[in-house]
Order: structure tokens, then C-alpha cells, then sequence
């Protein structure tokens, strides 16, 4: 699979082709696919009656025209709120509002998308991991997904299993003095780590961390990049994938390297 391939250097869509359409829709996620993206991330959570959806936030507010926690809705309720309708690419026009965006279903989104396509799962809470473990099992996902998640109560249970896991939060923390320090690290559980150029506006030491970790086969990811320069800096550092809300300037950066 190409997200772990450590030769490769694969473009992926940040919750689909983010800069152009509503986040984590169905939408988005198809004009990534037209665009050329090797592989997908978007984020899954659960509904009050179980079902898995992508959504990145635990409330509605910010990317619907909803309010209040997803955990409270069953999926039914979804169906009359409006995903694309806080969407705007300058703050002004808002495009696809009253559209019939909706807050996808996992399974609805699998069956859309291309039978190959490499995915990067975010787990934004624990609550979502026992659905989405079935979910992986049932699409018959498992060599082509990286699933990741910032808490390590979200990935703990799948560790062992049959797909390949991303490092959690504090797994990186524990990677920053030996990388920065040339020690040897440990081999880890994980295969991939998806990590941001800065945490808080203190720069992440991204270049030491693959130094360290690649000896081990784990790859890097890097999100969210959407300079095309920065994306090529960051190949040149030994950064194998690129995460963006705009994965059309990265592609053409990549062909231009």
C-alpha cells in the first residue's frame, strides 16, 4: 500500500478536497478522487444510535447548520441538517449551501469511493472504534487503510490486528528528545505517523523524527500542507506523504520536483 511504502511519496486529501468543498462530505472526498489524490484521510465518529459517520468536530456548529453534539442525534436526524451550509472558500459566498450536502454514513462513503483507494481513518473518539473495527471487517478494508487517532484510547484496542495503525499523540511526545538527541529508537507498535509542521506554534522537529523512525519502516505523514514550496521541502527532508486541503497545488508540486 502506497501510505506505507517508504519510496513513495503520496498526495492525500485532507477530509477530502477541503479548500474547494465542505469537509469530510461526500463531495469533497469524490473531487479529491477526480483531482488524482493517491489516498484519502477524513474522520469518523458515531451517532446516538451507533452508526459511523465522518465528522471531525464532536458538535455540529462549525461545518453545519446544526447545533450541539453529534453523540446526541441519531443518524436519522441528520438527514435535516445541512453540511455545506458553513462552507465558504473567502468568507463571503457559500456555495454549497442549500445543496443537500449531508453528513455522510461510513458505509455510504466506501461504497462511492474506489475500490483501491488507500485511506487514512481518524479516530476522533473512542467511542467510534468498535464501529469502525466491524466497519473495516464488513468493506473488507484492511489492506488499504492506515487508522490513526490523536488519543491513545481510540487505537489501543486495535493494536495487534489485522490493519496497519498510526501513532497517537503521546507516542509522538515520547519520540521528540531521542530524535532531537540522535538516540536509537525503540522499535515501535506503529506503523506510520501523521504529524502537523508545528504544535502550538512551537515548530515540530519533523526531519530528527524521520531520521529516528525510518530505520523501522515507519513512514511519515505531514498535515495540513498547502504551499506547494513547503511540500517540496518537506520530500526533500525524507517526509514520505503530504496531507492538504488543496491536493491539486501539491500534486502539480510534485511533478515539478
Amino acid at each position: 500500500m502506497i501510505l506505507l511504502d517508504p519510496d513513495a511519496r503520496p498526495v492525500i486529501g485532507h477530509r477530502g478536497n477541503r479548500a474547494h468543498a465542505p469537509e469530510n462530505t461526500l463531495p469533497a472526498l469524490l473531487e479529491a478522487v477526480a483531482i488524482g489524490v493517491d489516498a484519502l484521510e477524513f474522520d469518523v465518529q458515531v451517532t446516538r444510535d451507533g452508526t459511523l459517520v465522518l465528522l471531525h468536530d464532536r458538535t455540529l456548529d462549525r461545518t453545519t447548520d446544526g447545533t450541539g453534539p453529534l453523540a446526541a442525534r441519531a443518524y436519522a436526524e441528520l438527514q435535516a441538517v445541512d453540511a455545506g451550509a458553513r462552507f465558504t472558500p473567502n468568507g463571503r459566498d457559500f456555495p454549497w449551501r442549500g445543496r443537500g450536502v449531508r453528513v455522510p454514513r461510513f458505509d455510504d462513503v466506501i461504497e462511492a469511493l474506489p475500490r483501491d483507494l488507500p485511506l487514512i481513518i481518524e479516530l476522533k473518539t473512542p467511542l467510534a472504534t468498535q464501529a469502525l473495527s466491524a466497519a473495516i471487517a464488513r468493506h473488507g478494508l484492511r489492506d488499504r487503510v492506515l487508522v490513526a487517532g490523536f488519543d491513545p484510547a481510540s487505537t489501543m484496542p486495535l493494536r495487534g490486528g489485522a490493519f496497519a495503525l498510526g501513532a497517537s499523540r503521546p507516542d509522538v511526545a515520547r519520540l521528540l528528545l531521542p530524535s532531537l538527541l540522535r538516540r536509537r529508537v525503540a522499535r515501535p507498535w506503529f506503523r506510520a505517523l501523521c504529524i502537523p509542521p508545528s504544535h502550538w506554534g512551537i515548530p515540530v522537529p519533523i526531519a530528527s523524527i524521520v531520521r529516528a523512525t525510518r530505520v523501522h519502516d515507519v513512514v511519515t505523514h505531514v498535515w495540513t500542507v498547502n504551499d506547494p514550496g513547503h511540500a517540496q521541502r518537506l520530500w526533500r527532508q525524507g517526509v514520505h506523504g503530504i496531507i492538504s486541503d488543496d491536493p491539486a497545488q501539491i500534486l502539480a508540486a510534485r511533478r515539478g520536483m
